[in-house]
This record gives structure tokens, C-alpha cells and sequence, in this order.
């Protein structure tokens, strides 16, 4: 497996890249955001692995340029900025996945793993569409409609959307939700996973009668029709 790193401290790359070497990974090191961008977008790699700032390039408008050309590949933010709107800034410019510095390297690691195995999963699909009630999610074009009316929707809500899609009229805990969508543990010190709910619930739900996504207190979300 090859592996992108983007840091611009080179003490945290190298104990990054030693560590992940380790774990029998080939690693590739870019101490800028231009650097990086031109590795990333010119080699294939298994997962990207970016600081979030960096110098010439940072990494929210990089992930974003790689998203644009490489949509389907793992992305893990690193930074310092550990904030609920740091995160969600993070996850809608396309990342797949955000760790607060400092971090244990085996933490990065269960991340890796989780984000190269859920990937290898989603290139086994065949194309098909979602549809419940009047929604419909394709998961190939990414083009959402809910009453023959395209909706736009960032990368993470996509993907919030067909996990909730895939689990309909059953309670979905945040911490399921975390752990399948964000490939992560819920941190209950932030609320990332409500404001994604809610950002939903804002173009999904807002124009039409029928409202598809209900929170159940102290338990989670539940995606079914109104009774």
C-alpha cells in the first residue's frame, strides 16, 4: 500500500513515516501543499495522509483540487484545529477522515486500515440507485433527487446519506454513524455529526411535506416517511 504524507514539520513526517513503515507501508513524504498537490494528482496512491496548514498550498484547498480530479481516494486531515467547525470545514472540503495533533500513531493506523478497507468495498459495487419514498440518491453520479428536483449535496453529506439510506426506519446511533461514515469514534466533546444532520435536514427535508430524517433523543436518527 502507498501512502501520501503532506506535513510541513518534518520531526512529525518522519516519525509518521517510520512509524507507518513499520506497518509494512511504502511511504512518500511532501514537506508543501505544491508539492504535495503534484504528487498526489501525478501518482497513484492508496490514501493521503495532509497537514491542514501548510505552506503555498493549504491542505483544505488541497484536498479540495484533489477531490476535483481523484474522487474516490482516502483523504486523513492532521492538524492542531480540533473544533466542530474545524472539522466540518475539513470534511466538506472532501476529507474522509481528521485527527487532532497530537495523536497516537496506532489511532492513525486503525484509521488507515478502516479507510483502505471501506474503499476497497466501494470499488466492488455494481451501479445501482437508492430510492425511498420520492428520494433518490445514484451513487455513481452522486446526483441526488427527491421529487424529480436535483439536489446539491458536499462529499460527506453524500455519504451520510446513503449510509442513512442503505439503514432506513431503523434507529442509527452517532456512534455508528461516526464509526461508518466518518471511520471514526464519536467524540461526544463535539457535536460534527448533529450539524451534518442538520445540514441535511436543511435541502433534504426543508421543501417538502413529507420529512424523511427524525431525531430520536438520547438515541440517534432515524431515516423514515412521517406517520
Amino acid at each position: 500500500m502507498n501512502i501520501l504524507i503532506i506535513e510541513d514539520e518534518q520531526r512529525i513526517a518522519d516519525l509518521i513515516k517510520r512509524g507507518l513503515e513499520e506497518q509494512g507501508f511504502t511511504i512518500t513524504v511532501a514537506y508543501d501543499g505544491e508539492i504535495g498537490k503534484k504528487l498526489a494528482l501525478g501518482n497513484n496512491y492508496d490514501i493521503i495522509i495532509t497537514d491542514i496548514i501548510l505552506p503555498k498550498i493549504n491542505g483544505i484547498d488541497l484536498c479540495k483540487e484533489i477531490r476535483l480530479q481523484k474522487p474516490s481516494i482516502p483523504i486523513i486531515m492532521l492538524t492542531a484545529l480540533g473544533t466542530t467547525d474545524d472539522k466540518v470545514e475539513g470534511f466538506d472540503a472532501g476529507a474522509d477522515d481528521y485527527l487532532v495533533k497530537p495523536f497516537d500513531l496506532r489511532e492513525l493506523h486503525v484509521r488507515i486500515r478502516s479507510l483502505l478497507k471501506r474503499n476497497h468495498g466501494n470499488t466492488n459495487m455494481h451501479t445501482f440507485i437508492l430510492k425511498y419514498a420520492d428520494l433518490e440518491l445514484n451513487l455513481n453520479t452522486k446526483i441526488v433527487k427527491r421529487n424529480n428536483k436535483e439536489i446539491s449535496l458536499t462529499p460527506k453529506e453524500l455519504k451520510l446519506l446513503a449510509y442513512m439510506m442503505q439503514h432506513t426506519e431503523r434507529v442509527l446511533s452517532r456512534s455508528e454513524i461516526a464509526e461508518n461514515v466518518w471511520a471514526t469514534t464519536f467524540d461526544t466533546g463535539t457535536n460534527f455529526i448533529d450539524v451534518y444532520i442538520n445540514y441535511l435536514r436543511k435541502k433534504i427535508d426543508k421543501d417538502f411535506d413529507i420529512k424523511l430524517i427524525h431525531t430520536k433523543p438520547g438515541l440517534g436518527f432515524i431515516f423514515k416517511k412521517d406517520q
